[in-house]
């Protein structure tokens, strides 16, 4: 779990999909959570009327998974979101201050299609975006973040109903749907592409004279480059794109230097935990790490290799 939350926290795909989830999560709770009120208070039903209002929402909601591919394919991601909260919010005000019960019943049911809509689609996301390794973590902390904000949600709900009335308290949640659609700057939405998620062989073999046993560490690693003067902006631009990558396959800390008695010369250097940890980060490269490492070595003076040394933490006497 250290790994997919180390991963998550530096994939910008799917750490923008944790957040829109779990913010769309604890929002829309408010519906779900204030339901049996709506049904007693505005609209003046029992136990049936909250088992047809509950219908309405799923009614909704099964309906959706028939469209929801098609509707994916014509739209972009972020503009699904905004309608989807723009749908769900409009449900919730209808909740709060209709009390026209076929009103109300109709608006559950597009309600219902959204909110399926909208959580379909942040699980596709996260699962596309993430490698087979770390898939099922992935979908697990999809998951934490979906269930954890809807109980957390409720539970505020239920309290701001109680201090504030339950028109006021939907009417809040509804602008606070409505406010996260800006979230899309920040945290934008889309599928993982093909080459981000598609493992790939080491570029290059590798051995030491004396491997370390698994355990031991912490191990640190430097690629040792040669740059021309002309190369060197546009180099240090695509090594930086590999800072993002290792972190998130297991590296704990990633720089570059120049060094100051050969300028022509750059260490790229990172540390793992432990050496298992390095021969893990090895078998998780993708594709597009590897595009990655081609342009930054794109750059080397042909004369020279590419060298990659490795180092065995010892331990202080």
């Amino acid at each position: 779990m250290l790994s997919a939350l180390r991963y998550a926290r530096h994939s910008p795909a799917i750490f923008a999909q944790l957040v829109r989830t779990a913010g769309f999560s604890g929002l829309g709770s408010a519906l779900w959570a204030l339901l049996p009120v709506i049904a007693q208070q505005r609209l003046g039903l029992g136990a049936a009327g909250y088992g047809l209002l509950m219908a309405c929402l799923g009614t909704g909601a099964v309906a959706a998974g028939f469209f929801v591919g098609r509707i994916r394919s014509r739209f972009s991601l972020d503009a699904l979101a905004a309608g989807c909260c723009l749908v769900f919010s409009s449900a919730m005000l209808v909740g709060a201050l209709s009390t026209w019960r076929p009103l109300v019943c109709a608006s559950f049911v597009l309600g219902g299609a959204a909110w399926m809509t909208m959580m379909s689609t942040f699980n596709a996301a996260t699962q596309t975006s993430a490698p087979a390794w770390v898939r099922a973590r992935a979908a697990s902390m999809h998951t934490l973040c979906s269930l954890g904000a809807f109980a957390l949600g409720s539970a505020l709900w239920g309290a701001m109903s109680s201090l504030i009335g339950l028109s006021a308290a939907l009417c809040l949640s509804a602008a606070g749907m409505l406010a996260s659609i800006a979230l899309a700057r920040p945290y934008p939405l889309r599928m993982g592409a093909d080459d981000e998620v598609t493992l790939a062989p080491p570029h290059e073999e590798f051995s030491v004279l004396h491997e370390p046993e698994f355990e031991a560490g912490p191990v640190a690693v430097e690629v040792v480059y040669r740059i021309r003067d002309a190369d060197a902006r546009r180099f240090l631009d695509a090594v930086q794109q590999l800072a993002v990558p290792r972190k998130r396959d297991g590296a704990t800390f990633w720089r570059v230097y120049r060094d100051l008695d050969d300028p022509s010369r750059y260490v790229e250097r990172f540390i793992v935990t432990s050496w298992a940890d390095y021969l893990r980060q090895r078998a998780r490269a993708t594709v597009a790490r590897h595009e990655l490492e081609a342009l930054a070595r794109s750059f080397q003076v042909p004369e020279e290799p590419v060298l990659t040394r490795h180092y065995l933490a010892e331990r202080s006497p």
